[in-house]
């Protein structure tokens, strides 16, 4: 049986403790003085919905921009807001205040009125709650909701359609200005405004000319509380103007040589997609040496002889007329020193010299000469284009100087010709470099980039809600290259000819607003433009003045289990600022502290939920204007728990198993129970059989076996106990009964009883379950506390399987409950049923937490923290912690604060001076024992000194010694970690070698003076600059110094080729090295001849700096070459790079044959082969002098003629002459032999046609006229390829 603890739906410790923080953020951002500027701000998560202030501060979301903005505000505007400060009293109760009812499950309707107020806080446009009654009553100035782009082009086939869209309370009306005038929309039959909208419909439906409405638009959004204004809208009407007629002639160009096809499209609004086509509508193949530039110009690198096969046309798209002009098309006429188009050069590996084209170096067609500059607005993309002409086709490569390219955002485009950055910032700006180059040499083009941008927000004005008397701010902050210029004006008139206002003060970016009364409400706009744009924005100052409401329904019930934590939240809305308490069952006194915590934002925790929880609470919220409450009544219910947990069974096929699962829980709650099989929900089949409080499994079959889930849950909570069951397969019945049980985990142990109490101790005994025939080695005693950790059993103690009865040592003021595990060689049992419980005394902490560590996170703090103790630990109940710290030189005295986490923040402390902490427990009981005595360090600053007196010793071509003097410690302002060396790459001392000055660094861990810099480029000229590194950062830079490493030994030469265009030479070729290092002198060759394991000598040959090409003649065809090729400086040579030739196609057999030509067992088996052949000769040169001849002078009448060869010894040899055919027969047309009746045979020489001998008694039977005819017709076919006939030739 495997348990898992239950998860209850009303609390979750880190769900609450997130929705703490979020709500804490959300009060923390007001300051300093909080009661200055109300937000309404309402967080589902935190529950809270609450108008809070701000003064100098910032809503939630956004404090690090406030304090950027107030630390940046020039002395003068400080100084006043200081003053502002000191002169208003704070009134009680502005902090964040305002819990919410929470409920499990789905958010309740008010949760998303409260969720809308929270963006209010977050800077968006304000919101007014959606609850009919409070937006009857609450007033607002126009907002701009909805409006066309500042650019707005339109299609002159569709009526025109500007937008504008606002909202507010009263609704707002419209009017429009065009080109700064006021546009009469009256006095135009064509132009109309949406009903309840300030969209522009100009109708072209009757006639008229779209042209005649371009220009400049800007729509006005009023209501008696302000005017809002729409961005400046520039109307255009698209324009696709007609390709202008004209006869191209034929293009004449030389092959080789580069041709660009301008393309000249007419321009259009906006402007036309450029590709090319043939007149066929085929699309140009496009690739590294034809391809189409970024101004639609059609560029060849170099022309070949196949581009006369079709014409080129330039086609322009156009976006809103979605119609395609073509350009009349040009044809081109190469002229070519081999008028021959032979596929087969189209694949030589040196194509242009085989058609007699001059190869040359790299030139650029576009950009012309070789620098040139580029100006790209921040945010747009960066296009950078290179095309190059040259012979072979260049290659493209590009690099940026003084640094790597972007690798998040540059990509390159068009075969290596283009790069695009996108996204642009002030740090893409610099010089970028494309270098283009082939075998002949390379080129390349400079381009310096210039990034100008836009203006563009640092902190746009927010809509602004105060109560009266409230102060506040409006903050307009944009930036811009060149630096953008702010202008503010009000309800769309500048701010220098609006009515004055004592309440209002400007400040450069920043409008103040003091003692705001609801008169103050209006709009206004700031607006922020340089050369390049602009940004308008709207904001407008709401006061507000509404007495407290609550927002959620009243007399909510909340329903939650018992041991769990909880929060009760009361969203609210009001202004000023309502506060707001709670209390429980009508009692008089607010709740804070105990079993309750109230956070800032005024949610209420109970922190573990008993049965005396249980009542009605009640939370008021007061202003000056009045008060309102709400109700919730908690009702607290028992948990969900399996008491008898289903076991893990082994059943056998057809056998009945059942699987026990009974279940304690709250009656007033509605409890369901499930089964999952395998994790997966079970399926109840007709063998099954689903009880209250089992799962019975009739005929069990093995697809039953797996794991059983049994599922308790209610509406608030859950329970899970699992068991595995496994399945056997009939057996025959065993003859050994104890051989034939299987061993198991053991059963569970029973009947648990506590006994001897005391109070640190106890003794529990217990009665041993079955041990399924494996000896129990071991039982674990388990325990389980219902305060800290309700439900979570922990390891006690561990006791010989021997053993049923033990004393365990106890903790005091804990209530424990016990059960024990049995433990053998198979596995553990399910755990006992749980002991009752035994609850000891309390008493005070005997020690205190661990781990205590002061540091600080920022310049001007310390962060003291600690690992909280546990529930045997705290002894007694409200465990806190007494945290005590004071400076260590000061000797002062102590400074201290209870704190019931783990963690305090000590503030406004000097920079990393160290101090003494202590961090004592205490309970109710009392104080634990006197705490040890930690040394921490407040928070570290950037160091104030460099190193100085460095000096720099050259050590080698790649490496140098440092030496420097240490810094005064005080200045170091922190912990020393290490001093740090930058230096970088300034130049090579080679002419024209262009080298990166990407910065690199060294660290010197601790308080050293002297150090070493390696891996340094050789021959070059670096500088260095040491800094010191604390825990914040690097401090100033030294003086820097200037070095020069010594010549190197070079890096291997580049792109070792190797060719072998035919038997008898090797073709050589390299490139220099990437790395001279040094002045080069030459290069060394050695190479050696191999074929199989035969090694020849070794050659070397030297050649000048300047030679990058050598031949080799080679000794045979056969034999391959390995070849090294080093680089040589006076210093001497570098890095060698290996290749060897290409194997000849008969290389293998070669091999082969000289490898196997030299093994032992070849040669036997050759031998034997030659044996066997001379075996086979000598037995058939027996045979042929038996039966082969025989003499015809005497059995023939007719002589031998004189023509026969075997004249003199009167035989007949068939061995030479068996392909002829005999004397006195007839060739067939067939090519066979037929035998005539006069014909010599052997059968008239025998007694018979069966078995006939010679005189001397050998057989000849087979040389009878039947048989001899069937080899003699068979040789016509088979002599070529009959193992036979060859032997018989060979005799």
């Amino acid at each position: 049986m495997r348990r898992r603890a239950a998860s209850g739906a009303a609390g979750d410790d880190r769900q609450a403790a997130a929705r703490a923080a979020d709500s804490a953020d959300c009060t923390r951002g007001r300051s300093p003085s909080p009661c200055r500027l109300i937000d309404l701000c309402a967080v589902w998560d935190a529950g809270v919905f609450l108008a809070s202030a701000a003064g100098k501060g910032a809503p939630s979301g956004v404090p690090g921009r406030r304090l950027n903005e107030a630390e940046t505000l020039n002395s003068v505007r400080e100084a006043q807001f200081q003053r502002l400060e000191a002169e208003r009293p704070r009134r009680p109760g502005c902090g964040a205040r305002g819990p919410v009812l929470r409920m499990a499950g789905q958010p309740p309707p008010w949760a998303y009125t409260a969720i809308l107020l929270c963006a209010l806080s977050l800077g968006r446009a304000i919101e007014i709650p959606m609850d009919p009654s409070i937006q009857n009553e609450l007033s607002q100035p126009p907002t701009i909701t909805k409006q066309s782009v500042k650019d707005h082009i339109v299609d002159p086939r569709d009526n025109i359609l500007i937008e504008c869209e606002a909202k507010g309370n009263p609704a707002p009306s419209f009017h429009w200005t065009r080109n700064s005038k006021f546009f009469n929309i009256a006095k135009d039959p064509r132009v109309s405004m949406r009903r309840r909208s300030g969209t522009l419909v100009i109708d072209f439906r009757s006639g008229g000319r779209p042209e005649e409405y371009e220009g400049e638009y800007q729509c006005f959004a009023r209501n008696k509380f302000g005017t809002a204004l729409s961005n400046r809208i520039r109307l255009q009407v698209s324009k696709s103007p007609l390709w202008p007629k004209e006869n191209l002639d034929p293009v004449v160009v030389q092959e080789g040589a580069p041709l660009t096809l301008q393309c000249n499209p007419p321009p259009g609004l906006p402007s036309p997609v450029i590709f090319w086509m043939s007149s066929s509508m085929e699309p140009i193949t496009q690739d590294k040496r034809v391809s189409q530039g970024h101004n639609g110009d059609l560029y060849f690198s170099n022309v070949i002889l196949q581009d006369m096969q079709t014409d080129y046309s330039c086609n322009a798209r156009f976006h809103f007329t979605h119609t395609i002009q073509q350009k009349n098309p040009f044809t081109l006429k190469v002229l070519t020193n081999h008028p021959y188009n032979d596929s087969s050069l189209r694949n030589h590996p040196d194509m242009y010299s085989a058609r007699g084209v001059a190869e040359r170096t790299p030139s650029f067609m576009y950009p012309q000469g070789t620098a040139s500059s580029q100006m790209v607005l921040r945010g747009m993309d960066l296009l950078l284009e290179c095309i190059a002409s040259g012979v072979p086709t260049p290659d493209i490569a590009w690099y940026k100087k003084g640094g790597d390219l972007p690798s998040d955002k540059a990509k390159f485009e068009n075969f290596n010709k283009a790069l695009r950055i996108t996204n642009v910032s002030e740090e893409d700006s610099g010089e970028y470099f494309c270098l283009a180059s082939n075998k002949m040499g390379s080129i390349r083009h400079t381009i310096s980039v210039r990034v100008k941008a836009a203006p563009y927000w640092l902190d746009e004005p927010k809509n602004l809600i105060l109560a009266p008397g409230e102060d506040g701010r409006l903050v307009c902050r944009a930036n811009g290259n060149p630096k953008p210029t702010v202008q503010w004006m009000v309800n769309g008139e500048p701010l220098q000819s609006a009515p004055p206002n004592p309440n209002r003060e400007v400040a450069g970016d920043t409008i103040i607003f003091r003692d705001t009364q609801i008169s103050s409400r209006a709009v206004y706009q700031c607006n922020s433009s340089n050369e390049h744009g602009y940004l308008l924005a709207n904001a407008f100052v709401s006061v507000l003045d509404v007495p407290p409401r609550m927002l959620s329904p009243r007399n909510q019930l909340i329903r939650v289990i018992l041991y769990n934590r909880t929060r009760l939240d009361c969203p609210f809305f009001g202004s000023p600022i309502p506060t707001l308490r709670w209390f429980k069952n009508g009692q008089g006194s607010n709740l804070d502290g105990g079993n309750y915590h109230v956070y800032e934002n005024g949610s209420l925790e109970i922190k573990m939920i008993r049965k005396e929880d249980q009542g009605i609470y009640t939370c008021v919220a007061t202003n000056i204007l009045g008060k309102a409450e709400n109700q919730v009544r908690l009702e607290v219910k028992d948990p969900t728990r399996i008491y008898r947990m289903p076991e893990d069974q082994v059943a056998k096929r057809g056998s009945t198993a059942q699987l026990e699962c009974r279940v304690k829980h709250d009656p007033s709650l509605k409890l369901t129970v499930s089964w999952l099989k395998d994790d997966e929900p079970l399926y109840i089949s007709n063998r099954m059989k689903k009880e209250e409080d089992s799962l019975t499994i009739f005929g069990v079959a093995e697809r039953d076996q797996g794991s059983y889930t049994c599922v308790a849950s209610t509406e608030l909570d859950q329970d899970l106990a699992k068991a595995y069951l496994t399945v056997l397969a009939d057996q025959a019945t065993p003859t050994n009964r104890l051989a034939a049980l299987p061993k198991g985990r053991p059963d569970r142990p029973r009947d648990l009883e506590l006994t001897d109490l005391a109070e640190r101790s106890v003794r529990l005994t217990w009665i041993p379950g079955d041990d399924n025939n494996s000896p129990i080695t071991d039982y674990v005693v388990q325990f389980e506390e219902d305060q800290f950790q309700p439900g979570v059993w922990h390891d006690h103690s561990r006791f010989p399987g021997s053993v049923n009865s033990a004393v365990l040592r106890l903790s005091p003021y804990v209530n424990y409950q016990f059960r024990v595990i049995a433990i053998n060689e198979v596995g553990s049992s399910h755990p006992s049923l749980p002991s009752e419980r035994y609850r000891t005394s309390g008493a005070p902490p005997e020690s205190n937490p661990s781990d205590v560590k002061g540091e600080g996170t920022r310049k001007n703090n310390m962060e003291i923290t600690w690992t909280p103790m546990n529930a045997t630990s705290a002894f007694g109940p409200n465990l806190r912690y007494i945290v005590k710290w004071r400076r260590r030189e000061a000797r002062e005295a102590w400074n201290n604060v209870t704190v019931w986490g783990s963690r305090y923040v000590v503030g406004q402390t000097p920079v990393y001076v160290p101090y003494e902490i202590r961090v004592q427990a205490e309970n109710d009981f009392g104080k634990g024992p006197e705490p040890d005595t930690v040394i921490g360090y407040s928070g570290e600053d950037y160091p104030r000194a460099a190193p100085t007196d460095v000096k720099i010793r050259v050590l080698n071509s790649t490496a140098i010694s440092l030496q420097w003097n240490r810094v005064y410690s005080d200045t170091v302002q922190g912990q020393l970690r290490e001093y740090r060396a930058y230096y970088w790459r300034e130049s090579s001392l080679l002419k024209n070698l262009w080298v990166s000055q990407k910065r690199q660094q060294a660290g010197f861990p601790g308080d050293r003076l002297r150090g070493v810099v390696s891996r340094l480029f050789p021959y070059s000229n670096y500088k260095l600059e040491m800094v010191v590194v604390n825990g914040r950062g690097d401090g100033p830079r030294s003086e820097t110094k200037e070095f020069t490493t010594p010549e190197g030994v070079p890096s291997a030469p580049r792109r070792f080729r190797v060719r072998q265009p035919n038997l008898e030479t090797i073709n050589l070729e390299w490139d220099h090295p990437e790395h001279p290092n040094g002045i080069l002198i030459g290069y060394t060759l050695k190479y050696v001849a191999f074929n199989g394991t035969k090694v020849g000598k070794q050659i070397v040959e030297n050649f000048s700096p300047n030679q990058t090409k050598f031949t080799v003649q080679r000794a045979d065809p056969v034999s391959r070459y390995r070849f090294s090729l080093s680089a040589r400086t006076q210093v001497g040579s570098g890095e060698a790079v290996t290749e060897e030739s290409p194997a000849p196609p008969n290389e293998a057999y070669t091999n082969n044959q000289a490898d196997i030509a030299t093994q032992g067992w070849f040669i036997g088996l050759m031998c034997a082969i030659a044996l066997l052949v001379l075996i086979l000769l000598i037995v058939c040169f027996i045979k042929r002098s038996r039966g082969g001849k025989y003499p015809v002078r005497e059995k023939k009448d007719v002589p031998l003629g004189p023509e026969d060869p075997k004249e003199e010894d009167g035989s007949f040899d068939y061995s030479d002459e068996d392909n002829k055919p005999l004397q006195g027969s007839q060739t067939s047309l067939d090519g066979t032999i037929k035998q005539q009746e006069s014909d010599d045979s052997l059968v008239d020489y025998g007694e018979g046609g069966e078995g006939q001998f010679n005189e001397d008694g050998s057989f000849i039977g087979q040389y009878t006229v039947k048989k001899d005819k069937e080899e003699t017709e068979g040789n016509e076919s088979s002599e070529a390829t009959s193992p036979v006939n060859a032997i018989y030739s060979l005799a």
